[in-house]
């Protein structure tokens, strides 16, 4: 599943900034850069992105003005933190509040987060649940709360993650690194970190030369990406 976003920004140089950010999370496309509630207004016509990362202070409206009127998902950037402009954000319908200024890793921290929520969605019109109503509203929450280590990358993180999900059988480091293009020690300590958040289990494999081989499989809820 892959994402279509729309970037706004009335500030020239950082809507170009956010969308390199953007373009650079696998699954994330840009399919548009406004800077005018006008501007946005066309381009989601035109469009139809599934998110708007969406600027507070535009030149002819502000943000959580044109966030009720827009039909697609919201994630509200701002340089104001106030008490206020998050309440007003999310009874404009953002699915999350992002401050200005933010790191590449922090919004690449948010859309994983967003592409999880929409990910335990069905496709099809349908009764979710209670169960699965809080379990689609806690993945836009998880950004909030991510505890990717120190000097680690969430956007590889995810990657690493998703990889050892998919596998039908245990992968080394070796696997991971290979399918990733990383190397075999960046694999390696991603892997160790899963392991210790308990998202995976390791065990040892002893090949000819009689060296041991660490083993690991996912053994997280299927799907659940805790990242």
């Amino acid at each position: 599943m892959s994402f279509d976003v729309l970037v706004v920004d009335d500030d020239f140089r950082v809507a170009r900034l956010h969308a390199r950010f953007v373009a650079d999370v696998p699954g994330f496309r840009v399919v548009g850069v406004g800077h005018t509630a006008e501007q946005t207004r066309r381009l989601v016509a035109d469009h139809s992105p599934d998110l708007v990362l969406l600027d507070n202070y535009l030149p002819d409206q502000p943000g959580v003005e044109l966030a009720t009127h827009l039909t697609c998902d919201v994630l509200m950037v701002t340089a104001d933190s106030s008490s206020s402009l998050v309440r007003a954000a999310v009874a404009a319908g953002a699915v999350n509040v992002l401050v200005k200024p933010f790191t590449a890793e922090q919004l690449a921290t948010q859309l994983a987060a967003y592409a999880q929520y929409r990910r335990l969605l069905p496709a099809a019109t349908g009764e979710l649940g209670q169960q699965g109503v809080d379990r689609a509203l806690a993945a836009l929450r998880q950004a909030s709360r991510s505890a990717t280590p120190k000097g680690q990358s969430p956007v590889t993180a995810r990657l690493v993650a998703e990889r050892l999900r998919d596998a039908e059988e245990a992968l080394t480091a070796a696997d991971v690194a290979d399918a990733l293009g990383i190397s075999r020690a960046t694999a390696q300590r991603y892997l160790a970190a899963l392991a210790e958040e308990r998202q995976a289990s390791v065990s040892l494999r002893y090949g000819s030369t009689g060296r041991p081989e660490h083993l690991y499989r996912w053994t997280a809820r299927r799907g659940a990406i805790q990242r």
